[in-house]
């Protein structure tokens, strides 16, 4: 494995990627090459010229970089390309959204509280959830500097629990470049299913801006967040 390139195979962001490229503000490296990789509507094929481009360095330390990536399960490496799901948000989201949570009552809201798509959940309620997920929101930057600084929690996700601590519903701040959206889950999430790079990858390809897609990425920093 130590000796491995990777060219000629293909770049896949896992839906731990997708998760962290959604949840850190996208400043640091590793965040940077999802992006790079969600910017594209079918998995990059790793080539010396595309490293190159990507990060100024030669395929050699790309190798290491992937490797470690691949070793925190943010990326992985195929042999047969992905494709981002096409078609109209409100052809192509039900199909995603259903398998994120046990009782497949799923939405997602845009940053101003009104409900894209859902699954599961009567229409009133997919409005009034999408508003509250709004105003969740807006609570969690108020009360940043206790959350984020006083109690060093990096999350900002929000949950309804019942008498034994388990969760009823669940609120997903997703963070797709300038622009931002809410996942809200019913029952128990299951972000950890392809569905949910699918999801990130969905928005991303729609929503993100090309602001840093030929920015150089610092590879020091890289190690930093990886190591």
């Amino acid at each position: 494995m130590a000796n491995q390139s990777y060219v000629g195979r293909y770049l896949n962001v896992t839906p731990a990627g997708a998760y962290h490229c959604v949840n850190v503000g996208g400043s640091d490296s590793a965040s940077q090459i999802l992006k790079r990789i969600l910017s594209c509507r079918e998995c990059p094929k790793i080539t010396s010229e595309l490293i190159y481009e990507w990060a100024g360095i030669d395929m050699s330390s790309a190798d290491e970089i992937i490797r470690r990536m691949e070793s925190i399960r943010w990326l992985e490496c195929v042999d047969t390309p992905k494709a981002v799901e096409e078609g109209k948000l409100e052809d192509i989201l039900p199909a995603i959204l259903e398998p994120l949570s046990s009782s497949n009552k799923v939405l997602l809201a845009d940053g101003l509280g009104f409900y894209i798509s859902s699954v599961g959940i009567p229409h009133e309620t997919a409005e009034e959830l999408s508003a509250l997920s709004a105003d969740l929101s807006m609570l969690s930057e108020r009360h940043q500097g206790l959350l984020q600084g006083n109690l060093n929690m990096s999350s900002s996700n929000w949950g309804l629990v019942d008498a034994g601590g388990f969760g009823q519903i669940a609120f997903w701040p997703l963070k797709i470049d300038c622009e931002m959206f809410y996942l809200v889950t019913m029952g128990m999430p299951t972000l950890e299913r392809a569905e949910f790079a699918q999801l990130i990858w969905v928005l991303h390809t729609r929503y993100a801006s090309n602001v840093n897609i030929h920015s150089t990425i610092d590879t020091t920093l890289l190690n930093e967040t990886t190591g």
